[in-house]
């Protein structure tokens, strides 16, 4: 179990859904936290709402200059905690070039501009703490997730690589990979939508996994074991099951 009283946590993301309810798991665990998101609005009413102290940074992650102004004001971190997403349900035959684009520059991009400003600190002073949220979108190309699917994928392949690289340092690196979790974002699906969770479980849920050594989490459990079980399907079997006809 990790300590988290005056860790300071820097959590991208953090105005809503699922980044919201982590600030408050973290917060009421001693952590002090630095919020972003495009808007100060949203994340100034959540640090008020905090009963540990919550500095507001605004931070455009697609936007390298702002993502380094925003990591400098953020100063020295004991961990950082990926969360901005988009998504947009879509079909390749449906492929709307700007939406890919944006889910492609946030969720995975964005992250990789965050980690380049976060990263050389951390490796430098041997220390930190680098949690990446993925999906489980991420284990193997799926219909209609054009755009999503891709980066999330980019995303999980990063955090394994920066494990290989960081085994045996003390910059530690975790990717959490959820199902559906009722935000804005899933709003969108005009589809059945299989353990749906809301935002508050799986904050409670990936905060547990963070203090744990572990390095990736798939949850709800019995969804995330047939994610990952579909990925070990053969190429042919997999889009006879899953393509169109």
């Amino acid at each position: 179990m990790r300590d988290w009283r005056g860790r300071r946590y820097w959590l991208v993301g953090a105005s809503e859904g699922l980044g919201r309810a982590l600030a408050g798991e973290m917060s009421r665990a001693g952590a002090a936290l630095v919020l972003s998101a495009r808007g100060t609005d949203r994340l100034a009413a959540l640090a008020a709402e905090l009963p540990g102290p919550a500095e507001v940074v605004p931070c455009d992650v697609g936007d390298a200059a702002a993502v380094a102004a925003a990591a400098a004001t953020a100063g020295a971190l004991d961990g950082v905690v990926y969360l901005a997403a988009a998504y947009w349900p879509m079909r390749a035959q449906e492929w709307d070039t700007a939406r890919v684009e944006a889910m492609c520059d946030l969720n995975f991009t964005g992250a990789a501009r965050v980690l380049g400003a976060v990263m050389p600190a951390m490796v430098a002073r041997d220390r930190g703490h680098v949690v990446l949220t993925g999906s489980l979108a991420a284990y193997r190309g799926l219909p209609g997730a054009i755009g999503y699917a891709a980066s999330k994928a980019g995303l999980m392949a990063l955090a394994e690589s920066m494990r290989c690289d960081l085994r045996g340092t003390g910059v530690r690196v975790q990717v959490a990979n959820p199902g559906f979790i009722r935000t804005r974002l899933t709003d969108r699906n005009d589809f059945r939508m299989p353990f749906l969770m809301e935002p508050e479980a799986a904050a409670a849920r990936m905060f547990r996994f963070m203090g744990t050594d572990r390095f990736s989490l798939a949850f709800p459990f019995a969804f995330g074991l047939a994610f990952r079980a579909a990925a070990l399907l053969p190429a042919g079997l997999h889009v006879r099951l899953f393509g169109g006809h």
